[in-house]
């Protein structure tokens, strides 16, 4: 019998590059998630210099993440379809003149518009930069790349405070979006050398109608969140844009069920993977987003500190996601714990830190809240970014990394928007509830700096900071529950799909001889 010589397929050689485009993809990333954190530190020099009222600094806030939360899946899409090269460079276009724009707004209008802007760039940047990662990455590099660009990604969201309160000290509030422009500049001719195009090679038609109900039923539910607490719950425009949002997402979920190339396909929702990593995402983003939002009014409007001081103050938290990422933490834990311990147990440091926050942070000062801090930035280099990012794309084929990467994205954005907006409310709530009746009344649904000015005497001014300091605390508490229960949902639904997994496996492992015997 004649010898039959198997001949291996060969193995695709990896992009030489592929580190230093890495670097690059990282670099936008960051730029990126700055953003969202960094203006918050701005709103006293935009109220003079603009003359902005409490609506236009709401809408300056907002109207990065209301873009760029609703524009998520569809631009995961087109990057599949069109090519991620061409998204990115797009992108980053798009990000560097807005961003050039908002730093030269001569009024509230301009910036607001101007943000608005940047959450399309954003958008584009936020789906790529993960779906570049999956296709220039492969085995036991690829999650080594997703921890890198998770740790980047932390030290982004963290690191907000700190960049905005430097920046701040020394400069015009410009200074804050005329850092994104050179980033912009030289990533985007840093991806047109190095970073090679990709794209599904089974791209179809775009799905338009899936695009625009996406997008408005996006759009519509987290407006509804971010309006919530300003307008009242109840109000018509709440109700409204709450009621479109949900119904224009019950029909994308219908049509993208039937229309033969779908935008977002729903059989990842069969993937107990999938989603243990969407239920948990959501509710550690509520917690985490919402909390960060508190520490910072806690750290100026409680201990008093300046912008500056805010920021370097945060630093310990930024400081311990890169020191323990650097030293890989995260990467040894995760083969003795596996996916699900490591979440759970980095979500559970992550709470821990937050009640801590909440509960010495205002007895001691700010060495109660240094415990707080550091705890915080240990659950979250254990565990926040790499690990979430890893549940979700290995649960998605390659070929629709864009779109994986913008369901990534929208669990983030969606749940930090409704963490802001409800633990903003518990805070205004408990506030309200603590005032001295002297500026009780219409002062109780305005700020601490109204309730402040509506009685000068000395008593009622402690008081009313007192009722302040309550309220930040009794809301991040309920944060630090919520990123305590996203993590243990995380952990058992991550577990339960792991197991399910090893016994496919090995069912499909058995012999077909075996398998009729037994």
């Amino acid at each position: 019998m004649q010898d039959t010589q198997i001949t291996a397929a060969p193995v695709p050689a990896r992009n030489p590059r592929r580190w230093v485009i890495l670097g690059v993809i990282c670099l936008a990333q960051l730029v990126v998630l700055l953003d969202n954190t960094v203006l918050n530190l701005a709103i006293p020099a935009l109220t003079e210099d603009l003359g902005a009222s409490t609506t236009d600094i709401q809408w300056m806030i907002n109207a990065y993440a209301l873009v760029q939360s609703g524009l998520l899946l569809t631009a995961g899409s087109l990057s599949d379809r069109y090519g991620r090269k061409k998204a990115l460079i797009t992108g980053l276009v798009a990000f560097g003149l807005c961003s050039t724009a908002a730093a030269f707004s001569a009024s509230s209008g301009q910036l607001i518009a101007a943000r608005a802007g940047m959450g399309i760039g954003g958008a584009l940047l936020m789906t790529t930069t993960l779906a570049v990662i999956m296709q220039v990455f492969d085995g036991e590099e690829l999650p080594k790349a997703i921890g890198m660009w998770g740790a980047v990604s932390s030290l982004g969201f963290a690191g907000g405070p700190l960049v905005g309160g430097v920046l701040l000290a020394h400069f015009w509030w410009g200074s804050i979006f005329l850092i994104n422009i050179p980033v912009a500049l030289i990533g985007g001719l840093a991806v047109a050398k190095l970073v090679p195009e990709s794209k599904n090679p089974l791209g179809k038609r775009p799905d338009l109608v899936g695009a625009v109900l996406s997008t408005v039923g996006m759009v519509g539910v987290v407006f509804a969140i971010i309006s919530g607490p300003e307008h009242g719950w109840t109000s018509v425009s709440v109700l409204v844009s709450a009621l479109v949002g949900l119904a224009s997402l019950t029909a994308f979920v219908r049509w993208e069920l039937h229309v033969p190339a779908p935008m977002l396909d729903m059989s990842f929702f069969r993937n107990r993977r999938f989603n243990g990593a969407v239920a948990g995402g959501i509710l550690v983003a509520f917690g985490m987003a919402g909390s960060l939002f508190l520490l910072t009014q806690h750290l100026q409007l409680v201990l008093n500190y300046s912008p500056l001081e805010a920021g370097l103050r945060m630093a310990p938290l930024a400081l311990t996601i890169v020191g323990l990422n650097l030293a890989g933490v995260g990467a040894k834990v995760l083969p003795k714990l596996g996916a699900a311990g490591t979440i759970t147990s980095g979500m559970t440091l992550l709470a821990g830190g937050l009640a801590a926050v909440a509960t010495v942070g205002g007895s001691l000062g700010y060495s109660g809240m240094l415990v707080g801090l550091v705890l915080m930035g240990s659950g979250i280099a254990l565990a926040m970014r790499p690990e979430w990012a890893n549940a979700i794309m290995g649960s998605i084929p390659p070929e629709k990394a864009g779109v994986g990467a913008g369901v990534q994205g929208t669990i983030t954005e969606f749940g930090g928007g409704l963490g802001v907006a409800v633990l903003g409310a518990v805070l205004n709530s408990r506030f309200a509830a603590l005032l001295p009746a002297t500026v009780g009344g219409r002062h109780g649904r305005g700020s601490l700096h109204e309730a402040l000015a509506a009685d000068p005497s000395e008593d009622v001014q402690e008081q009313v900071r007192d009722a302040f300091a309550s309220g930040v605390g009794t809301s991040q508490l309920i944060g630090a529950a919520a990123v305590f229960a996203g993590g243990l949902l995380a952990g058992l639904l991550l577990h339960r799909a792991a197991r399910a997994e090893a016994a496919a496996a090995e069912t499909s492992a058995v012999p077909a001889g075996d398998k009729a015997a037994a």
